[in-house]
């Protein structure tokens, strides 16, 4: 889940849970629906966080083991605008 916030995109948790795994770094580029975060819900179920947006990792928010609850933010990121081609 993201939103933007003037030249960056926020991305937030959907979930109450635990933040399991980070699958990436600040300053890291990712692409389109790579695999950022695990968390595992109230429910015991483990969710992985994506997003439809690739570019920079500005900023991690969070860190493994953290408690997070639904609009949580779990990371900046500077949007780019390069083809991907994972659509």
């Amino acid at each position: 889940m993201t939103k933007t916030w003037g030249n960056k995109e926020i991305v937030t948790s959907p979930f109450y849970g635990v933040i399991k795994k980070i699958m990436t770094e600040a300053k890291n580029r990712i692409y389109e629906w790579e695999p950022l975060f695990t968390i595992q819900t109230d429910e015991g179920t483990l969710v992985q966080i994506s997003v439809g947006i690739g570019g920079i990792i500005d900023k991690l928010f969070v860190k493994e083991g953290d408690r997070v609850i639904p609009g949580a933010v779990l990371a900046y990121i500077d949007e780019d605008l390069i083809v991907t081609g994972s659509d």
